[in-house]
């Protein structure tokens, strides 16, 4: 936990106590420090700190970590989330936050990084849906779901990712192999219009894609299903 504040660092604390061995530090380069030290394995991050922008730190540990990084902040600004995810940042939680909010970001999150450790893995099954990335294909409920080239890439990136909160930019340089050209957000939006009559129950209520406004899409993690 990287925050000066000490009444947030145990908030934290509190939230994880029964679960985790809690490490904090007050400054971004203690929390460096720290990190590289400890190797922990999830980082909640203040964007606020005294000594350096949360966001340098943010790049500092992803030069040589894979560690999920967690933002906390209370500030609002789509564009400094983009950033933020753009420069290696998982996910994004604003202040004020709920103690279940975070605790269910950080299970994803762990989740999630557990998964690609263990990657040699060629199929993920999220709820009804089972991505198998050798053969290429989707089953829902069982059922073979045709997608298009575009679709599966889409979907591939999204689930493979499933958790994390991905910007229409990384989306965009995955799928379309970083070709400049047309609105990126604009051809996400159709792409994620198509993919959701396909794969949800009620595209209109989605329970696996996830528009984060502003920022880009999310897909359900596995334990958001019973």
């Amino acid at each position: 936990m990287i925050d000066d504040e000490l009444a947030i660092r145990r908030v934290v604390r509190n939230a994880f106590q029964d679960t985790a061995r809690v490490i904090d530090a007050a400054t971004g380069a203690e929390g460096v420090d720290r990190a590289a030290a400890e190797r922990p394995s999830l980082i909640v991050l203040d964007l606020g700190l005294p000594d350096m922008e949360g966001i340098d730190v943010c790049r500092e540990i992803r030069g040589w970590s894979r560690v999920p990084i967690l933002v906390l902040s209370a500030r609002h600004a789509d564009e400094e989330k983009v950033q933020l995810l753009d420069a290696g940042a998982d996910d994004y939680l604003t202040k004020p936050f709920s103690t279940s909010e975070l605790q269910a970001r950080a299970r994803a999150l762990l989740r999630r990084a557990a998964t690609e450790e263990g990657q040699g893995e060629p199929r993920v099954a999220i709820g009804i849906l089972v991505l198998d990335i050798a053969a290429r294909t989707l089953t829902r409920d069982g059922d073979l779901t045709h997608l298009t080239p575009i679709e599966w890439d889409l979907l591939r990136v999204l689930m493979t990712h499933a958790g994390r909160t991905l910007t229409h930019r990384q989306i965009f340089r995955e799928v379309w192999a970083g070709r400049q050209f047309g609105d990126a957000q604009q051809y996400l939006r159709v792409y994620v219009a198509h993919l959701r009559r396909k794969i949800e129950t009620d595209s209109l209520r989605p329970a696996y894609i996830f528009t984060e406004p502003g920022i880009g899409y999310r897909f359900a993690s596995a334990g958001d299903f019973p």
